[in-house]
């Protein structure tokens, strides 16, 4: 990580542009804490990637969240190409001429460093960027073999990092989410613990693209919510109904493991329903 860190803080030197990629459907949990401190003064944009996964009206607010905290951002889904063309418009209009004349830079392509954390899609977003575009810039003086330029247009350069820094798991909610969305290995915590935390969040917010999905019924469901009992082991006999309506059956038991996989899967592939985890403060 140190090592990660020191090469990007010497990369910075030839940026313009820090384009930091998020999991739109946990903004927060994706985002590297040390980002500030590393890019310091330097632009900034925020590309919220897997939009098509997370809810329209939260989209919303967290392009609110982050203008009004004067960080331009940009909604994309990188499988469609949804939000592409605007990345790179976004990017032209934070780029300030003016800066760059004093320096020399008038003609010269704005150059944009990519970060992101494991699974936020940054290689599908620098594939699905690049697609129509020349082949990689050359070396560059000062950028070693281990750099990859990639010219978007006449433009536009990316710097696509070798490595990212992981993030510190500031809190359990954190480092949760960051397991629901997959970016946690799923041998690294308990999957059925984190099925439970996404069926809970689940009940308590979209309750109805749960019932759908498993064709439950809110009679049923409401009754086993207001049972006499510890509300986990609510939600655990919730999972279980899950289970046996999937057919997660092991030994004639419901095979806690299968069910607690099958609604992750069916949140990750946005068979759930387009979800989003945090909502801004």
């Amino acid at each position: 990580m140190a090592k990660t860190k020191k090469q990007i803080i010497e990369d910075l030197k030839l940026i313009d542009i820090v384009a930091e990629i998020l999991d739109a459907r946990i903004p927060l949990a994706s985002q590297n804490p040390d980002i500030k401190e590393i890019i310091k003064n330097k632009k900034r944009l925020v590309i919220l990637n897997k939009c098509d996964l997370s809810g329209e009206k939260e989209n919303k607010k967290w392009i609110e969240y982050f203008e009004k905290n004067n960080i331009p951002a940009v909604l994309v889904d990188s499988v469609s190409g949804k939000g592409i063309q605007e990345v790179t418009k976004k990017i032209e209009q934070i780029y300030d001429n003016d800066k760059h004349e004093s320096k020399g830079r008038v003609g010269k392509s704005i150059r944009i460093m990519i970060l992101g954390i494991p699974n936020v899609g940054k290689s599908s977003f620098i594939n699905r960027i690049s697609k129509k575009t020349s082949a990689e810039v050359g070396n560059k003086p000062g950028v070693t073999k281990q750099k990859q330029w990639i010219r978007i247009n006449e433009k536009i350069e990316l710097l696509d990092t070798p490595g990212v820094l992981w993030p510190k798991f500031e809190s359990q909610k954190v480092a949760m989410n960051l397991a629901i969305t997959g970016t946690i290995k799923d041998d690294i915590l308990d999957l059925v613990e984190v099925a439970y935390t996404l069926t809970k969040f689940m009940l308590e917010n979209y309750k109805e693209n749960l019932l759908q999905r498993y064709s439950l019924e809110e009679k049923k469901i409401d009754e086993i919510l207001q049972q006499d009992q510890a509300e986990n082991e609510n939600i655990y006999e919730i999972m279980q109904l899950i289970g046996r309506r999937r057919g997660a059956i092991l030994g004639g038991n419901i095979d806690d493991e299968r069910t607690a996989k099958l609604i992750l899967d069916d949140f990750r592939s946005g068979k759930l329903g387009k979800i989003t985890l945090e909502i801004p403060e």
